[in-house]
């Protein structure tokens, strides 16, 4: 597993409560494939129901669609409002309103500078059991993430792995 931390710069970030990327890599064709899962503690003052609706609202208002197995390919889309750098054994995810650096394991950090890219989750389901710095078992971050519930409230990225001065 990896630790997470957040921070996020939103108009109202209450509404969001705590959002989270985490990092991971798995076995794809073509070696060890590099993830990032961004979520919600859920813990906004008005509930799990309003953070996941302020956070459609986050990636919507980006142009990000939520939902199903639709992908947005940064590589190809170069106006993309989302960003990914990887420095100093950081990953730091970036779009207006949203801000987050997480320190990915090494075998996620082989695989981002193996394929240039990591592949994104960015859903709108709430994970409260997922606390930064709480450990997490494997079995239930593959639960969350292969949920159909976690993949059809999310966007679907796939983000270059930027170096700090482009």
């Amino acid at each position: 597993m990896t630790s997470s931390t957040s921070a996020t710069t939103p108009s109202r970030p209450a509404d969001l409560g705590t959002l989270v990327v985490m990092a991971w890599s798995g076995e794809a064709p073509g070696g060890d494939m590099p993830y990032l899962l961004a979520y919600s503690l859920g813990d906004a003052p008005a509930g799990p129901k309003a953070a996941s609706a302020a956070i459609r609202e986050l990636l919507e208002s980006n142009g990000l669609p939520v939902g199903g197995d639709l992908v947005v390919d940064g590589n190809a889309r170069q106006d993309l409002p989302v960003g990914m750098v990887v420095e100093s054994e950081q990953a730091v995810v970036t779009m207006p309103g949203f801000n987050a650096r997480c320190s990915p394991p090494p075998q996620w950090l082989a695989a981002v500078e193996a394929r240039g890219y990591a592949y994104c989750v960015f859903t709108t389901r709430p994970w409260p059991e997922a606390v930064p710095g709480k450990p997490l078992a494997p079995q239930a971050l593959a639960d969350f993430v292969g949920a159909d519930e976690t993949l059809n409230a999310a966007a679907h990225l796939v983000l270059p792995a930027g170096s700090p001065r482009g």
